[in-house]
């Protein structure tokens, strides 16, 4: 059955490399008897943009591109997202986020539930906004939830640096961040994912570069290409995976125009000021050692889990699949709640809530092509 290019592959450019990419799967099938290629775009960025592009209904279907866990709100875990709903209906402090969390449910309601319930929720685009609410009333206590991977961090530790030098002291970050690295060595020492190579995130790329990677081509043999994320982009880093499957692995940078091997160190280092490694528990993949951020002890002062006494809780295990999906052992049609139970109106796991969510892509895009 022939597959129709989607509306991302309709240039000429875009058109041309879809065709080298099939060409180069038909000529791994035949020449190595690969039956499928699997090949895991760890962005959630990237998982919008080839299901916006049409380019994973374009593709030869023995060429398969899973979700990785690169939706920072979707390997958030359980008991993290329920330690902020519960700091926000204590009312001990405003809750400070960025819109993606809001609806993110938990054991008892969400953010959005809490802030209805009269808890103090609020959004915003910057930790250095929720810096400024904190300046603006220094008789209540606020706390950013910060949220996000190596992209984020520096952003926040730049407002942690800043408020120690107003003397703010009513500020505080609740750690909740992920590092992709540490999360690329679970998956490639897991005996659960299977994959044939990775399309590594731009944006983290653009903060760490491509250094940080190479343990896995050398160690894992798994190749590896940093991409954009236009169509083109994606459909370039997937022939150069190809290529790298008859060659053999490294890391490649397709980005080129935005990442540089060694990333931006002075975003490296202002992160290194602020923050340390930590092991962190992620959805879908469970304890990961030194993937989270927590403060180093000059800033302990700004960690809201310090200060209002935050302990974890208990993962309460639901029908959701969130985390198989973000291990691309699932595509979203798998799980018996998409589209019946869990829906973007109605959400029931936070792959379906977040703007990068494989099941939000999932069901705006390819299910309706399904439809058609």
């Amino acid at each position: 059955m022939k597959r129709k290019p989607g509306p991302g592959a309709g240039t000429s450019l875009a058109r041309s490399l879809l065709e080298k990419v099939n060409r180069r799967v038909a000529a791994l099938a035949r020449d190595s008897g690969r039956d499928t290629v699997r090949l895991m775009e760890v962005c959630g960025t990237h998982t919008m943009a080839i299901s916006g592009s049409g380019i994973r209904r374009a593709v030869d279907p023995r060429l398969r591109l899973l979700s990785g866990p690169g939706c920072p709100v979707c390997v958030t875990a359980q008991e993290e997202i329920d330690a902020a709903i519960g700091l926000a209906r204590s009312r001990e402090a405003a809750v400070v986020t960025f819109g993606d969390m809001l609806r993110v449910p938990g054991n008892a309601g969400s953010l959005e539930q809490a802030k209805a319930r009269g808890g103090d929720v609020r959004v915003v685009y910057s930790a250095l906004d929720a810096l400024r609410l904190a300046e603006l009333d220094p008789g209540r206590q606020f706390t950013f939830l910060g949220i996000g991977f190596e992209t984020t961090a520096p952003t926040v530790a730049a407002a942690v640096v800043a408020a120690a030098r107003s003397g703010t002291r009513n500020f505080t970050v609740l750690p909740m961040f992920k590092l992709i690295p540490p999360a690329l060595a679970a998956i490639a020492g897991s005996d659960r994912v299977n994959v044939d190579g990775l399309i590594l995130p731009g944006h983290v790329s653009t903060i760490i570069g491509a250094g940080p990677y190479r343990f896995l081509a050398e160690r894992h043999a798994l190749p590896c290409c940093i991409a954009g994320f236009e169509a083109t982009d994606v459909l370039q880093a997937i022939l150069m995976l190809l290529r790298q499957l008859e060659e053999g692995p490294k890391v490649e940078i397709q980005y080129r125009r935005a990442v540089r091997p060694e990333g931006n160190p002075a975003a490296q280092r202002l992160t290194a000021e602020v923050f340390r490694p930590v092991d962190a528990r992620w959805r879908g993949l469970g304890p990961v050692p030194a993937s989270g951020l927590g403060f180093r002890p000059a800033y302990r002062g700004f960690d809201a889990r310090r200060r209002f006494g935050i302990r974890p809780g208990r993962p309460r295990r639901t029908a959701c699949r969130c985390g198989d999906v973000m291990l691309g052992l699932i595509v979203p049609p798998d799980c018996r709640l998409f589209g019946r139970r869990c829906t973007p109106e109605q959400p029931f796991g936070p792959c379906m809530v977040s703007s990068e969510g494989a099941c939000a892509a999932y069901y705006k895009y390819d299910r309706a092509e399904e439809r058609s």
